[in-house]
């Protein structure tokens, strides 16, 4: 008898005779509670999601840490959750790419010339990484690989920081907190306290410099990008690499700039908002 010929397998045949499948609770309301939260485009608290699935309290809590410690969902300041940045990557495996990921690939391609041979990178949060959903390369070869999954420190990189200045500070210390304080180079940021510096300074200007901090010799720039419809953080940070060589005050100031700008556009084409 082979496989296929047990008699599992025999009540699957007929498919007038097929059973009920037999659902995995937990899984079954965990595809539930991510389904609510997509259909509603909102960060949602705990007794409205009760409500809505029916579900125990004790129950969906733990669903709730253990989806919001996988990077499937995020936990807003004020206790509610929302989907998080896991969800964009599975997004991002279909044949047809994410919103995010279609904006930027169809913006990024047009920004101002002065960032047509650049290296633009689209990435979002996960827990203390930078994860990068897609990539643009430049024509300038560099020293760090942002190829499409790839993982980094958020507190090094441009992207990183810029998403980590749209958090509280209480939010970035318990980040940093366990184990999100790494440095790459001898340029990165060394302690919580110069990185808060660092994220206060970001806030006032609307844009992220890594200046060496990823990669000797270079330098970059990022610009967080809103959605209305989402936690008060950002959904996600385009970022833009250069040889640091290259860039003179002038040049910098441009950069800056346009990524902001481009940053903007991206925004817009999704109906997202810049930060107040």
């Amino acid at each position: 008898m082979s496989p296929h010929d047990t008699p599992a397998a025999e009540t699957y045949r007929d498919s007038d005779e097929r059973p009920a499948p037999r659902l995995v609770p937990a899984v079954e309301r965990a595809i539930r509670l991510i389904d609510h939260l997509a259909a509603e485009d909102r960060p949602a608290g705990l007794a409205e999601l009760t409500d809505a699935l029916h579900v125990p309290k004790s129950s969906l809590h733990g669903l709730l840490l253990t989806l919001t410690t996988l990077g499937v969902l995020v936990r807003t300041p004020d206790g509610r959750h929302a989907l998080g940045p896991r969800v964009l990557q599975w997004a991002g495996g279909l044949g047809a790419p994410s919103a995010l990921i279609h904006a930027f690939q169809t913006l990024s391609p047009q920004p101002p010339s002065l960032l047509r041979r650049e290296a633009l990178m689209l990435a979002v949060l996960d827990g203390s990484d930078v994860v990068y959903l897609a990539c643009q390369p430049g024509n300038t070869p560099l020293a760090v690989n942002f190829r499409v999954g790839g993982r980094l420190p958020a507190c090094c990189t441009s992207s990183g920081k810029a998403m980590l200045a749209t958090l509280p500070d209480e939010q970035v210390i318990a980040l940093m907190a366990n184990g999100g304080l790494r440095r790459l180079t001898a340029h990165s940021v060394a302690t919580v306290d110069a990185l808060l510096t660092q994220l206060r300074d970001i806030r006032e200007r609307g844009y992220a410099i890594d200046d060496e901090e990823t990669a000797e010799g270079m330098h970059c720039f990022a610009a967080a990008i809103r959605h209305a419809g989402q936690p008060a953080w950002a959904s996600a940070a385009v970022a833009t690499s250069l040889i640091k060589a290259t860039v003179t005050p002038e040049r910098a100031s441009d950069v800056a700039g346009a990524i902001l700008s481009l940053a903007r556009q991206i925004s817009a084409r999704l109906g997202m908002r810049d930060p107040e």
